[in-house]
């Protein structure tokens, strides 16, 4: 069974709205494992908009299953992980400026230096990701460069589904088999919703993991967080 990472940004994001502990992020947190999810996934941005550095030794402290940081390894976010060694790290190229992150790095030509960020988060054991996108030799440039694993964006898919499923997971199906002979796990994350989540899973059996943030405490307003976890969950047997 593929497992489920709940990226609780979102729920930091209304507690900063308010400038006070509404809600309890570290509750949430501790919540969300309680209903079921099996992981807890967090990006912390520079202009800590969402997930506050503040909150992360605290958050290491709780999580009980698997913690999850994503982020662009600046300095300042790699001194972060380290002193908060989590159980995987994942490396997204996004700028301070974007919104959210909306591209895969390119694995090959900034090998060099992913090989060094990720040899030294590996030197703390922390299984280390980057997000890609479906394209096969950034897939095996991931390899390459020594991360344990892959970050499918699905962005584009979440995009096309509706319109032309089979095309939309097409590309990611292809590199998942690449990742397969190269020996990389695969992870996946970004606009994967209760429409489309099996559908993706059933293409890319290989899948061992997805975050899954926005939509999901979007579907928590209506549903509950706990039904909605398992909603989600369900999606994935």
């Amino acid at each position: 069974m593929t497992k489920l990472s709940v990226n609780i940004n979102k729920v930091a994001l209304m507690r900063n709205a308010r400038g006070g502990n509404l809600p309890d992020l570290i509750q949430v947190a501790k919540d969300c494992e309680q209903f079921g999810a099996e992981g807890i996934t967090v990006h912390p941005r520079p202009d800590q908009r969402h997930v506050r550095y503040s909150d992360i030794p605290a958050l290491r402290a709780v999580v009980q299953t698997e913690f999850n940081i994503e982020g662009n390894p600046t300095r300042d976010f790699l001194d972060l992980v380290l002193a908060n060694p989590p159980h995987q790290c994942t490396l997204v190229p996004d700028s301070p400026q974007q919104l959210t992150s909306d591209a895969g790095w390119d694995t090959i030509a900034h090998a060099d230096f992913l090989k060094s960020v990720i040899a030294e988060l590996k030197s703390r054991q922390i299984r280390v990701s980057l997000f890609v996108d479906p394209i096969a030799d950034m897939v095996v440039g991931a390899k390459n460069c020594g991360a344990d694993r892959i970050e499918f964006y699905t962005g584009p898919f979440a995009a096309q589904f509706e319109t032309d499923p089979a095309a939309a997971v097409a590309p990611y199906t292809h590199a998942a088999a690449v990742a397969k002979e190269a020996g990389i796990g695969i992870n996946a994350g970004h606009d994967l919703n209760l429409q489309n989540l099996q559908y993706f899973k059933a293409h890319c059996p290989e899948l061992l993991e997805v975050s899954i943030g926005h939509a999901l405490i979007a579907d928590a307003l209506y549903f509950g967080l706990s039904a909605t976890i398992k909603m989600y969950r369900q999606q994935l047997l």
